[in-house]
Formats: C-alpha cells, sequence, structure tokens
C-alpha cells in the first residue's frame, strides 16, 4: 500500500524550521520543554489547520496563513507603544507585553494589591512547581486543537497571575497585549491566571497594535479557578492591521460552587478565530461566555467553544452578538458536552447576527452533545437585518436614518455587554461600541450626499 504524504505549505516549512531554530532557546525545564516537543510533533503531523477540519471549516488558516513572519524575540517601546499605553483609561495593576514579551518597566508593578502575585511567563516556565504543565496543557477538550498546539510549542513569554485565597480586586488586573507594529512579526504568547478558593476580580484584556504593520498572532490565556471564586474575564481586541490573523484562545477549568463569566469584544481586528475551551471541575458552578463582534470591509471574526460540562448541577450560558457590513464575514462555532454523570446540567446558547447589507457573510453552527437524561438544555440561532419597525419608528420621531440605525446597533450589542460586572470596564466596552457606530453613521451620512 502506498504512503501518501502531505506537502508541506511555505508557511508550514518555514514554521518547522523556526522551531528547530529556537527551541533550544525558548524558556523552560525538561518537563516545559515535553510538553513543547509533544505538541509540535501534533503539530507537524496535522499542519496548519484547514477548511477540511469541521472546527476550521469556516477559518482555514493554511490559506490564510501563505507566509509565516519571523519570530518576535523582544519587547521594543517606541513611541507609539507609549502613546497607546496613555490613551487606555483604566486604573488598576496593569501588566504590559510587547510583541509578546513582558515589559516590567511599562507595567505599573507598584500597584500589585496583597495577595497577588506576578511574573512573566518566562520566568514561570523554569521555575520547579510540578503543577506547571498540568496547568498550562488546559482542558482536555482543546488538545487536539493545532492551533494551540503551535501556541504551546512556541510560546515566549506572556505573565503568570497569582491571586490566593479568599483575596477581593477592588480594580481589575489589565493585562495589555501591544504589537509594536515596526515590522511583520509573528507573536506567540501565553498568561495564566490562577485564581484561589474564594478569590473575586476581573481580568481585563487588552490587544491592540501600535503600529500598521500586519502582525500574525497567535496568544493564549489559561484560567484556573478555585472553589467559591468569583472571576470575570473580559477581552477587547481592536485597533489591528486589516491584514492582520489572530488566533487567540481561552482555556478555563473551573472549580466548585464558583462563577467564571468572559465576555470579547472585537472590532477592526483583521482576521480573528477566538476559541474557548471550558470545562466544569466542580459542582454547582456558573459560566458565562458571552462576546459582540463588529465587523466592517474584509473583515473576519469566528467564536469557536466547547463548554464541557463533567460533573452535575453546573450552569452554562453562551450568547454572542455580531453585527457584520461590507464583504465581511462572522462564524460562531459552539459545542455544549453533557457527560453521562452530568445530571442537573442547565444550558443555553445563543448566537444573533445583523448582516447591514448583501455581501456580508454569517456562519452559525451551534451544536449539544448530551449523554445525560435529566438536563434543561437548548441552542439558538438567528440571522436578520435591521428590524424595519424599529427604523420607522425612530425615523418618524425626527431621527435622521444613520442615528436610528445606530440606536437599534448600539441596543443590539449592549445586550451582550450588560453582562460585564465591572462598571469602568463596562464603560469602556460601551465607549468602543459607540465609536464604532459613530464611524458608521459619518460614513453612511457621507456615502448619502
Amino acid at each position: 500500500m502506498a504512503i501518501v504524504t502531505p506537502l508541506k505549505t511555505a508557511a508550514e516549512q518555514t514554521l518547522i524550521q523556526q522551531y528547530a531554530d529556537s527551541k533550544a532557546e525558548l524558556p523552560g525545564g525538561p518537563a516545559v520543554r515535553k510538553l513543547r516537543e509533544d505538541a509540535f510533533t501534533g503539530f507537524e503531523a496535522k499542519g496548519l489547520p484547514h477548511r477540511r477540519l469541521e472546527s476550521w471549516r469556516y477559518t482555514d488558516l493554511r490559506t490564510l496563513l501563505r507566509e509565516a513572519r519571523p519570530l518576535a524575540d523582544g519587547a521594543v517601546a517606541t513611541e507609539a507603544v507609549k502613546a497607546r499605553l496613555a490613551a487606555l483609561k483604566l486604573g488598576g495593576l496593569r501588566l504590559v507585553l510587547v510583541d509578546g514579551t513582558f515589559a516590567p518597566e511599562l507595567s505599573t508593578l507598584d500597584a500589585i494589591p496583597e495577595g497577588v502575585s506576578v511574573q512573566s511567563l518566562a520566568d514561570a516556565l523554569v521555575s520547579p512547581r510540578e503543577d506547571l504543565t498540568g496547568i498550562l496543557a488546559g482542558p482536555s477538550v482543546g488538545n487536539d486543537d493545532t492551533g494551540l498546539m503551535l501556541n504551546t510549542a512556541l510560546m515566549r513569554d506572556g505573565v503568570f497571575v497569582e491571586l490566593a485565597d479568599g483575596v477581593e480586586l477592588e480594580q481589575p488586573v489589565v493585562i495589555v497585549s501591544l504589537a509594536s507594529g515596526e515590522e511583520e512579526r509573528a507573536v506567540f504568547h501565553r498568561s495564566v491566571v490562577l485564581a484561589g478558593k474564594g478569590a473575586k476580580g476581573t481580568i481585563v484584556e487588552v490587544s491592540e497594535a501600535a503600529g500598521s504593520a500586519a502582525q500574525q498572532i497567535n496568544g493564549a490565556i489559561v484560567f484556573e479557578t478555585g472553589d467559591k471564586s468569583e472571576i470575570q474575564h473580559v477581552r477587547v481586541v481592536t485597533r489591528q492591521s486589516a491584514a492582520s490573523v489572530q488566533v487567540q484562545s481561552l482555556l478555563a477549568t473551573v472549580g466548585a460552587h464558583a462563577k467564571f463569566d468572559s465576555f470579547a469584544f472585537v472590532a477592526k481586528a483583521g482576521t480573528l478565530r477566538q476559541q474557548h475551551f471550558v470545562r466544569y471541575a466542580g459542582e454547582h458552578s456558573e459560566i458565562g461566555l458571552r462576546g459582540v463582534n463588529l465587523l466592517r470591509g474584509s473583515e473576519h471574526a469566528d467564536v469557536t467553544l466547547i463548554v464541557d460540562h463533567e460533573v452535575p448541577h453546573g450552569t452554562s450560558r453562551e450568547l454572542f452578538k455580531t453585527i457584520a457590513s461590507g464583504e465581511s464575514t462572522g462564524v460562531f462555532q459552539g459545542k455544549v458536552i453533557v457527560r453521562q454523570h452530568a445530571q442537573k446540567t442547565d444550558g443555553s446558547m445563543k448566537s444573533n447576527a445583523l448582516l447591514l447589507n448583501d455581501g456580508a457573510t454569517m456562519f452559525n453552527k451551534p451544536e449539544l452533545e448530551i449523554f445525560a437524561d435529566d438536563v434543561v438544555c437548548g441552542h439558538g440561532a438567528t440571522v436578520a437585518q435591521i428590524d424595519g419597525e424599529q427604523l420607522f419608528y425612530l425615523m418618524a420621531r425626527g431621527l435622521p436614518r444613520p442615528q436610528a440605525e445606530a440606536l437599534v446597533l448600539q441596543a443590539f450589542a449592549g445586550e451582550a455587554a450588560e453582562f460585564i460586572a465591572d462598571e469602568n470596564v463596562r464603560d469602556l466596552v460601551m465607549v468602543e461600541i459607540e465609536s464604532w457606530l459613530k464611524a458608521r453613521e459619518a460614513a453612511s451620512e457621507v456615502s448619502t450626499v
């Protein structure tokens, strides 16, 4: 029988060479090096994910990455980077990554609250702690994802944050990831947040480009939350080059009697795939995954998630809103798995999209895999245009059509954003939504002149 060997694309060949050239200098002890090697072996066997893989059928990374950019290898604190940091209006502990590398000189390390410890991921990777590789691996439902394998193999830096038992953060921990924009680079970073028993707080990720150069970014954040903890995660991805390609992964393991909420806002992000791999590790916990994608031009936003109910009495809520215009594309692929012993599971998953013109596209694929018989689970997906009756109501009261549309769209997107508990973070997201809508309104007014 003939053995068929798949041909490697130019990007895959470059990635293989980059790993061979850099693996000796990538941080980590023997256990981490084995974790990297195993992950890269899996990636090398499968190659870049493509449309023939069911979970990647709408975002063909093999086609999108014609060439692999040189690896970023250090933080460059350019004036543009400093300007973006100055414009960010969020208090609290700020941890800054530039081109994937932790930059302590740009971070506010004097604001570390009591009971919180922070170090670079590079330092954590060489620590002797025995549970490190297990933490980095995250939920098993994401182990076979090739995009995540590549991140595991090539991750260079990030931040490692630990919240002690019982800590209650008064202000959020803000992880700012900036691309310096000087040259086109490939960035691989991963951050870890460990929340102890009863810990409460908000973790904010802000991902932006400080320049116009197109970047290839593969980022991940890992959460492990203890029993009775309450953690909210908010990710804001915006101000990226239209030619940028990103894969952002969220891996979360949630303890018993705990709450974990994640919200993602996406606008002006080029091509972005967001992956959520979430596992219940204890009973009577609540998990919420929500987000808003605002798309224009040829932008592409893919939300793919797996929620794994391994234990009984779990509650999960997923709600994602997409507004697409121009030739943009939105994707929602959601899977909720209810294991055989996960009785009394309560799950609800929704994806709602508004297409503002005929050129925009939305793909919805919600799934339930239920192996238990005493559950309440459901899913729904809608794709529609703006409600004509709502527009008529507003325009009949004197509002021009662009303003009337902006109000309808703001209410549509705001339904998901209202779940953000921290008022200042919620205001930040609403300002970003309003800014996007005002830019669209201005463009509509120009086009009608």
